[in-house]
């Protein structure tokens, strides 16, 4: 437990920003997990709407400082290139 008044007051912000820290995170690679797997399933179509959802969730953390922007531009090139190769392949075949 903290002693000074001041380390009290730091550990109720850490885990309120903890608390909203998760939520953020938790939504942005919820969505990204979803794309995949309408990718896998081959449903392109809401697979390319997902992915907006997911980029746009991502770009929400990475401006709240909740996840590191280049993780974040590394998550979004990976997950565009799994969808651009998924389409390329309905393409061709």
């Amino acid at each position: 437990m903290p002693n000074t008044t001041s380390a009290m007051r730091h550990l109720r912000v850490s885990q309120k920003r903890r608390v909203r820290n998760r939520l953020v995170r938790s939504r942005a690679y919820t969505f990204v997990k979803k794309t995949k797997r309408l990718i896998e399933a081959g449903q392109l179509d809401e697979a390319r709407a997902m992915a907006v959802q997911a980029t746009s969730a991502l770009d929400k953390a990475a401006e709240k400082g909740v996840i590191h922007k280049n993780t974040v531009a590394r998550k979004k090139s990976r997950l565009m290139k799994k969808l651009n190769q998924a389409q390329s392949a309905v393409d061709m075949g």
